[in-house]
């Protein structure tokens, strides 16, 4: 074979290969540092438009949910489209949905949904079904909707924001209170209703059936399957997990844990063709009465806070600006109509349930807005072709709008609000309250004597420790222990600590420091905060702190030891009781002067010794 004839042959070959270089490994990295920076830009925009729209918003006295919507509808692309893809991240954003939902669980502890049950499934379902079908018959006559557009419409108005009046509550400190618990009741069964509310859109949808999903009566096997698998797994396998990783004490694997808990509970319901956030609900209720409870919550709410914020800017993004604008009568009478129509209704409840006048005037008024799951069900009839997406961004500034109104009718309804009922504390005297007015941090040696001592007099307490073999034991002698670091301010402030009369610090060793107690002290003023120290050194640390009480470690046992001793040398009751005295004043003499001074050598001539006796031998 010539040799031009084979060169020719090969030389095809070669130009395809020259013509299909291999990609330079620095094309890559440029690619993905343009995606970075894409992601670092967004993310730098998103933040800042949240911080600098909820500070304002927060000093107007306006709450940040509408802080969060207004930085989305500027950062949108009806705004000055600083920011793009809104609808990937309202995808992202929907898990803060489902954490909500899962911290919203994990408030459901047995005894207190048997004590809530009537307002949760009385007062609660009462609520949804006459709000939504009050409003959804006034959609229908006033507006010319479908009877199924109207009802896609007026059923998600029904809602009020959790996201809203519960923090509102919570600062006024009114949340454990009989208006606070009915409040909370309410909308506890409003963001239960969020799954049956699907299913009926989905029942009226237009769209195309999913070939891929099961059948209805295939999806109720699923679901209670789904109930009863969530639950076996949060006893057989999630609380044994949390007491391995709680032995452990690596904190960032119980954060993990925790996260992992919600998505997998998430992911196995949507898999199902199920709700995502009835999962997350019942992976909330099965850690409900988990002695792990307060540590999760602690670690999954700045997540659910992040998410949840990004939901909202994402809706924000979303909103058809020129839809509103081109119909402003249209948004701010429906809005006047939803506040004024949810008021009537819950009043009239209120009192068909023999609430009193002016706590049922007060709940309908600080539950008349609209809520933030209407953005989730809107979006949902939406994608059922029940309403044009025009119809989801007016009444999505519908309930933007309303909820804006909050703030105001919650100061219009602070006279009757805080009114009510004999006494902002009387629920914390309750033993079945879901806050204890005593809170003890350590459950040693020390912590369960003090806690017995409470108990004695009927004190219902909650008692946090972090050693999960410790929480073990109490366990199996009857006594409930809640995992987790009391030192952290927000553990402290799940356990209830805000409305907390006494918190008690019995942990071991020489952590507690004036850095650490400090910021609990400004953080609940209400409350007298005792704490047991290791030594005198401790002790001048904490000088010059606000405390109620301290006690060193091993003085108290020292002294009676010491009575003891002198006791058995022969010495008088009267000496023992004269020296006992004396000790005590020198040593806080002693104590005051190494205080003032810095310096332990400080007053030594106080101390006794040989040559400094007070007289008397054995």
């Amino acid at each position: 074979m010539p040799r031009s004839a084979s060169r020719s042959r090969r030389s095809p070959r070669r130009r395809r290969r020259r013509a299909r270089p291999p990609p330079r490994p620095h094309e890559g990295i440029a690619l993905n540092d343009s995606h970075t920076a894409l992601l670092l830009r967004d993310g730098v925009l998103l933040l800042g438009a949240a911080i600098v729209s909820v500070l304002i918003f927060r000093r107007l006295g306006l709450g940040a949910v509408l802080g969060y919507l207004v930085a989305g509808a500027l950062l949108g692309p009806q705004g000055f489209a600083l920011v793009g893809d809104a609808e990937s991240k309202l995808g992202i954003a929907e898990l803060g949905i489902v954490l909500l939902l899962f911290l919203v669980g994990l408030e459901l502890n047995p005894a207190r949904l048997w004590r809530l049950k009537r307002d949760i499934f009385g007062f609660g379902l009462a609520q949804v079904l006459l709000c939504g079908a009050g409003l959804s018959l006034a959609i229908y006559l006033l507006t010319g909707f479908s009877p199924a557009a109207s009802l896609a419409l007026g059923l998600p108005l029904a809602l009020s924001s959790t996201a809203q009046v519960l923090p509102m509550l919570q600062s006024a400190g009114r949340m454990n209170t009989p208006l606070g618990e009915r409040a909370f009741s309410i909308l506890l069964f409003q963001d239960l209703s969020i799954v049956p509310l699907i299913t009926v859109i989905a029942a009226l949808s237009r769209a195309p059936v999913d070939p891929a999903a099961p059948p209805g009566w295939l999806l109720g096997v699923y679901t209670v399957a789904a109930i009863v698998g969530l639950v076996l797994a949060g006893r057989y396998i999630m609380n044994p997990l949390f007491r391995l990783i709680g032995g452990l004490g690596e904190r960032e694997l119980f954060v993990a844990a925790g996260l992992f808990t919600v998505l997998a509970s998430a992911a196995v319901m949507e898999w199902l063709h199920l709700s995502t956030a009835l999962g997350a609900f019942i992976a909330g209720m099965m850690l409900a009465d988990s002695p792990y409870r307060h540590e999760l919550e602690a670690d999954v709410e700045p997540f659910r806070t992040i998410l949840l914020g990004l939901f909202f800017i994402a809706v924000g993004m979303m909103l058809d600006l020129h839809v509103v604008a081109a119909r402003p009568a249209f948004v701010i009478g429906m809005a006047l109509l939803v506040v004024v129509v949810k008021a009537a209704l819950i009043y009239g409840i209120a009192r068909a349930f023999r609430i009193a006048n002016r706590q049922a005037l007060a709940l309908g008024l600080l539950l008349s807005q609209g809520g933030e799951f209407g953005f989730v069900l809107f979006a949902q009839a939406e994608g059922a072709r029940l309403i044009a997406p025009e119809a989801a961004s007016l009444f999505g500034a519908i309930v933007t709008l309303s909820m804006a109104t909050t703030p105001f009718l919650m100061k219009l309804a602070r006279p009757y609000y805080q009114s009510v009922g004999p006494g902002a504390r009387d629920d914390l005297d309750r033993p079945d309250g879901n806050s204890a007015p005593a809170i003890v941090v350590g459950y040693g040696r020390f912590g369960q004597t003090v806690a017995q001592m409470l108990m004695a007099k009927s004190v219902p307490v909650t008692i946090i420790d972090r050693d999960a073999e410790q929480i073990d034991v109490s366990t199996d002698f009857g006594t409930k222990v809640y995992y987790g670091d009391g030192l952290r301010l927000d553990l402290l402030r799940l356990a209830g600590a805000g409305e907390a009369r006494a918190i008690v610090f019995c942990v071991d060793g020489d952590g507690l420091t004036a850095e650490v107690l400090d910021p609990l002290l400004r953080a609940f003023p209400q409350a007298a905060v005792l704490a047991r120290v290791y030594d005198r050194r401790s002790l001048i640390r904490l000088d010059g702190l606000d405390l109620a009480g301290t006690t060193r470690e091993v003085f108290e046992s020292a002294v009676c030891m010491g009575r003891q001793a002198l006791g058995a040398m022969g010495f008088a009751d009267e000496e023992i009781a004269t020296v006992e005295q004396e000790y005590r004043a020198r040593d806080g003499r002693r104590l005051e002067a190494q205080s003032r001074s810095g310096d332990l050598r400080s007053a030594m001539e106080t101390m006794f010794s040989p040559d400094r006796a007070l007289g008397g031998k054995a």
